[in-house]
């Protein structure tokens, strides 16, 4: 189950990343990034991309680290990995819905996927072992 988890993990950072990279109007930080490197051309599907794509991303990434957790068992580890999921989702609403000013719901749909994007590096650099076994964590020896 590992590999899927760490697989889901990453398309859903980058997934989340492209779909804002093309909504120019929405978030403009990103979409210059994307027009940049080429991806302008996804600008005529801003409408899927911010109300279909970027939340569904999101919702990999999360179930990516709820299987990472139950591969790994680092509860520190899968909580980090969630908040940038949930950062991610929560700022789509907020944004979708109106409830807060456009430009606080892109900050933290920004920081979201800056948190996304970090862990997901610190993945690929430090990945995660199991520490415990399905049944629990076996007690540390003593000294005594």
């Amino acid at each position: 189950m590992r590999p899927i988890a760490r697989i889901a993990d990453k398309a859903g950072v980058f997934g989340s990343i492209i779909s804002t990279m093309g909504c120019a109007v929405c978030f403009p930080a990103l979409a210059s990034l994307g027009a940049a490197i080429g991806l302008g051309f996804l600008a005529q599907w801003e409408s899927l991309l911010v109300h279909v794509l970027i939340p569904l991303f999101a919702m990999v990434a999360l179930l990516a680290n709820v299987l990472g957790w139950i591969s790994h068992r680092q509860w520190r580890r899968s909580l980090l990995g969630s908040i940038g999921p949930l950062l991610a989702l929560g700022g789509w609403y907020f944004f979708i819905s109106g409830i807060l000013a456009k430009d606080a719901a892109r900050g933290i749909l920004y920081a979201g996927l800056a948190v996304m994007l970090a862990v997901s590096v610190w993945d690929l650099v430090l990945p995660a072992t199991r520490r415990c076994k399905p049944d629990g964590c076996e007690p540390p020896a003593g000294n005594g």
